[in-house]
């Protein structure tokens, strides 16, 4: 199982943390939401917790729960900036539809 983050990424989640003062890292996981079925969540965290698999790219800490992992496995995060709208992207290759708005998926 393995999730990747791109540096540009990488380097957001860092500057997050830093204007934060405290953190290790960003946890990464789904919930039953949305007209599709699942959804994001992204969250910082300030203790890893025994369930958790950690990976961590370009210093950073992508912390996510077994339970998530199962959707999430071979995801990369990356963030991107397009004209107005920046954020963080997930490219799943679990994801068999999204909904219209792009606020959730199926698997």
């Amino acid at each position: 199982m393995a999730l990747t983050l791109t540096e540009t990424a990488a380097n957001r989640v860092r500057t997050f943390l830093e204007k934060r003062g405290k953190g290790v890292g960003l946890r990464l996981a789904v919930k039953p939401s949305g007209c599709s079925g699942m959804s994001y969540v992204l969250e910082f965290v300030d203790s890893i917790e025994e369930v958790d698999e950690v990976f961590e790219a370009y210093g950073v800490k992508v912390i996510v729960d077994k339970k998530s992992m199962l959707y999430l496995d071979g995801t990369e995060l990356d963030y991107t900036k397009e004209g107005l709208n920046e954020g963080f992207k997930f490219n799943n290759p679990n994801v068999t539809g999204e909904c219209g708005c792009g606020e959730s998926f199926n698997v």
